[in-house]
């Protein structure tokens, strides 16, 4: 399917309905989609960036239909496969195109795809590429998610072409971002399974593509935006250090003690007036979980103890928020246990890079007793309390 953005500009990509899963861990609920956009100018053609290996015949499907019979250009905004993956096969296609990027990513593709160098032209921050009444320019934003990435900017049709950046997982037939809902959802799964960890970079990225002024974010993955202010604004406010007066507890419960723990702290800090968001690391979609942590002030692991330790897979969830590095103030352990263990330093071992206040944790030998709630209650309470002072608190 073709998708025209402007005259002389295609997104020529694939969708890929039927993919449940990316990088063998990320879900992808809504399937995703790999965006290469043909830029015809009135001497030379570029592509920009290309598609998943397997999805390759949907490029060239495309192609064909477009009646492109040469390829001048193949601008490679990302080395990672899903973009870069189809580059081979197009070089067999159109021995003549030159695969355009940067250094670093040079470096990477030849390691990647086995490409020689001589099938490369290198470019530099703000380095231009003229196709005859279409010049596209291209910008260094590294970081978003891999330290080669950039952006070309297409100048007369002031379109930004970010790659990864501003994308979202979704297998759709829209060119443009019109169902806002759905996709202000998906863009953050992607922006918090994906970008978080590098949101004090992404800040000095955005100003970038702001200054550029452009009036179309074309990103490799999802709808591109006619109104790029939509997503630029939601990556501001996701990367701020703004954080929501809630809770999200991670909790795993082998025999029911756990559970009335965290049913009792939900209540607890309801009456509080401290919101929460409560998610079962047994059947919860990871994805969802990315997106909880994206504007939480407080984040709870609750788990019993097993085998001496914390449930794997709480443990897998302290591994998590300790790689997103989400921008949470405050994080606390709590569970049950039956002779003792070493749940608490096992899972503070794995949340060793978050810069947080850790409570005072909060383990319950066996079911619950009378006492054992009040001491639940003063949990909650002090994290109330250290929502009040953080100014999250109305």
């Amino acid at each position: 399917m073709i998708r025209k953005i402007v005259n002389g500009v295609y997104n020529v990509g694939a969708i890929h309905w039927e993919r449940t899963l990316f990088d063998e861990i990320v879900p992808l609920p809504q399937g995703t989609s790999y965006n290469a956009y043909l830029v015809k100018g009135e001497k030379k053609t570029a592509l920009i960036d290309t598609v998943e290996p397997e999805k390759l015949e949907q490029l060239l499907n495309n192609l064909e239909e477009l009646e492109v019979d040469k390829i001048d250009y193949i601008v490679s905004n990302h080395a990672e496969q899903d973009h870069s993956g189809s580059i081979p096969d197009l070089l067999k296609i159109y021995p003549n195109a030159r695969v355009v990027t940067n250094e670093k990513c040079k470096s990477f593709e030849m390691d990647l795809l086995h490409l020689s160098e001589d099938k490369f032209m290198t470019v530099k921050e703000g380095d231009t590429l003229g196709l005859g009444g279409k010049t596209l320019k291209f910008l260094m934003t590294p970081w978003v998610h891999w330290p080669e990435t950039m952006t070309t900017f297409l100048m007369e049709d002031k379109i930004a072409f970010t790659c990864d950046f501003f994308g979202s997982h979704a297998a759709t037939t829209h060119t443009f971002a019109e169902q806002y809902d759905r996709i202000y959802h998906e863009a953050k799964r992607y922006y918090a399974e994906i970008m978080m960890p590098f949101r004090q970079i992404i800040t000095r990225n955005i100003e970038k593509i702001e200054k550029l002024n452009p009036e179309i974010i074309a990103p490799s993955h999802g709808p591109a935006y006619r109104e790029p202010g939509f997503i630029i604004n939601a990556y501001r406010d996701w990367i701020s250090e703004k954080t929501k007066n809630e809770v999200l507890i991670l909790y795993v419960s082998m025999h029911g003690s756990t559970k009335k723990m965290v049913d009792a702290l939900v209540d607890y800090l309801g009456k509080y007036r401290v919101e929460v968001k409560v998610r079962d690391l047994i059947t919860a979609d990871l994805g969802e979980i990315a997106i909880d942590m994206v504007d939480v002030t407080t984040i709870i692991i609750a788990t019993p103890t097993i085998l001496a330790g914390p449930h794997p897979n709480a443990v897998y969830a302290a591994y998590l928020a300790n790689a997103l590095k989400p921008k949470a103030k405050v994080i606390g352990i709590m569970g049950s246990y039956g002779w003792g263990g070493r749940t608490v330093d096992i899972l503070k071992s794995n949340l060793g890079s978050l810069r947080v206040e850790l409570l005072e944790p909060l383990l319950i030998k066996g079911l619950p007793r009378e006492e054992d709630y009040e001491k639940i209650r003063e949990f909650a309470k002090k994290i109330a309390e250290k929502h009040r002072k953080l100014g999250v608190m109305k």
